[in-house]
């Protein structure tokens, strides 16, 4: 038994560690193809992008673990029973229960570690990943003219080119508007026919040479507006190294805190916190509605809290139309001013703390998705291996082909569920443990099926064994086909088939 059982566990190792580095390789090139923009024409350093891609990884493991575990389950039995291992071992008298135990074992191994991955490990990541690529947002890209336009990336400057030479980078008809401190509050404009503009290899200060042009020094002093010089002169030849702040990428310790960058400690002190503000909003919301505003002496608002009931048995249906059309013009519009202002007034809080109130909601509903989650997903690599498993054992088919289109197929169906069950939870349609767990309550009664099928040895997906039985279908439909239509060519030509 335990030699049986070495040599299952050895047959899953090496399909699991293969398809986890081709299910993390194909995460990754998602990563790279979103974030692609932010990354290219930068100057980033290699090691940068290495930390990026690094907890880009970690934060993609509880997610390609479920894919790469089904995989190399389909893969594994689908080898054995190609092989015909699997066979041999059923005639020695084991069950595939049996036969899966080890890994069984080891899955749910790998279920306990992703959740603490999940839980640990992803938060730390997403909070170091999302200040890496704050701080890429923030630098500024590298110097790009446009024939014609004004280039204003540059802090109090601004640099408009005529045309561009693409082979040189020399750049015609320059204009340079300079305002910036240090020149102590003075504008100058610089015209030149020519020169080059760039970046020090450093990227910390821009150099600047220009030919044959012209310098225009507005002075400013305290009278400014009244008095004020303008100075001018011409050049051959002008060099500058102007110092640039923010084309260099400089690490923030941005303290990053949102749903995803808790553990499921902090989710739950975050999700009963965050209760008891809804509450608080719900409250302060409708209190001055029900108890000052438009429904003061309405005795059909109910059921209302104990706090805000008052006593209406005294209260009568009011004839609003009959009452109001017997008072004087006067009386009707000093009501009708008072009515719309009283409207307007509880609209207005209304709307302002139903804003309050829609932002604490949806932090509500994100923090509780991120705790179903952490849950969820390691669950979801079990029913994944219940699923695998039994599939192999009955499509009998190794290898990256058919396995493969299984295991794409099944991962896509829980991910849509899984997404669109997500999306009613942030919108609050749904309840957070519906939304999360609906693609685990769907898939499980598909693998208790497959494992019963696969341990009775079902031909559910044996396409010889529906070949057969549409040929026995056919050979028993053709008699009644042939009969049928000799009674229609009697009907029409007064003889049937065998007759002619």
């Amino acid at each position: 038994m335990k030699t049986i059982h070495k040599l299952v566990l050895k047959a899953y190792l090496g399909p699991m560690i293969l398809t986890f580095f081709i299910v993390m390789f194909v995460l990754m090139m998602n990563f790279v193809w979103r974030y692609i923009d932010e990354l290219v024409g930068k100057g980033l350093s290699a090691g940068i992008v290495i930390e990026l891609m690094t907890y880009a990884m970690a934060n993609m493991l509880p997610l390609g673990l479920p894919l790469a575990v089904l995989l190399a389950a389909i893969m594994t039995m689908g080898n054995l029973g190609e092989n015909y291992e699997l066979l041999a071992m059923k005639s020695a008298g084991l069950s595939l229960v049996r036969i899966t135990q080890p890994l069984l074992i080891f899955v749910s191994l790998i279920a306990v570690g992703s959740f603490f991955i999940g839980n640990n490990l992803v938060p730390y990541a997403n909070k170091k990943m999302y200040s890496i690529i704050s701080d890429i947002r923030q630098q500024r890209q590298t110097l790009e003219f446009r024939d014609g336009l004004f280039f204003n990336g540059l802090d109090d400057m601004s640099i408009r080119v005529g045309h561009q030479d693409p082979d040189t980078h020399l750049l015609y008809d320059v204009l340079i508007y300079d305002n910036r401190p240090t020149n102590r509050g003075n504008m100058n404009t610089i015209v030149a026919d020519s020169g080059y503009i760039r970046l020090s290899d450093d990227r910390r200060s821009l150099l600047v040479t220009l030919y044959n042009g012209e310098t225009y020094e507005q002075t400013r002093n305290g009278q400014w507006y009244t008095k004020s010089a303008l100075r001018h002169h011409t050049f051959d030849l002008q060099k500058q190294e102007i110092p640039m702040d923010g084309f260099v990428m400089e690490r923030s310790d941005n303290n990053i805190s949102n749903s995803q960058t808790k553990n499921i400690n902090e989710l739950q002190n975050d999700i009963d916190s965050l209760e008891i503000k809804v509450n608080a909003a719900t409250t302060s919301s409708y209190e001055p509605l029900l108890k000052e505003q438009i429904f003061v002496r309405d005795h059909n608002v109910l059921p209302l809290p104990d706090s805000l009931r008052i006593d209406k048995r005294g209260f009568r249906d009011m004839q609003t139309a009959d009452s109001i059309a017997r008072l004087p013009l006067r009386e009707k519009e000093r009501i009708w001013s008072q009515a719309r202002s009283l409207a307007k007034n509880s609209r207005n809080m209304f709307s302002f703390d139903e804003t309050t109130a829609k932002q604490t909601l949806s932090q509500l509903y994100r923090s509780k998705v991120e705790w179903h989650k952490k849950v969820s997903l390691p669950a979801s690599i079990i029913i994944f291996f219940l699923i695998g498993a039994p599939l192999g054992a009955i499509i009998r088919k190794g290898g990256l082909g058919l396995p493969v289109v299984v295991s794409v197929i099944f991962f896509v169906v829980y991910y849509i569920i899984s997404l669109s069950g997500e999306k009613q939870v942030k919108e609050g349609n749904w309840e957070a443990v519906w939304g999360m767990w609906i693609s685990s309550f769907i898939l499980t009664p598909i693998a208790v099926y497959l494992t019963y099928k696969a341990t009775n040895d079902s031909a559910l997906l044996d396409t010889d064994w529906y070949a057969g039985k549409f040929k026995a279908l056919r050979e028993k439909a053709e008699p009644r086909l042939l009969k049928f239509k000799n009674a229609i060519k009697f009907k029409l030509h007064g003889k049937p088939n065998d007759a002619q």
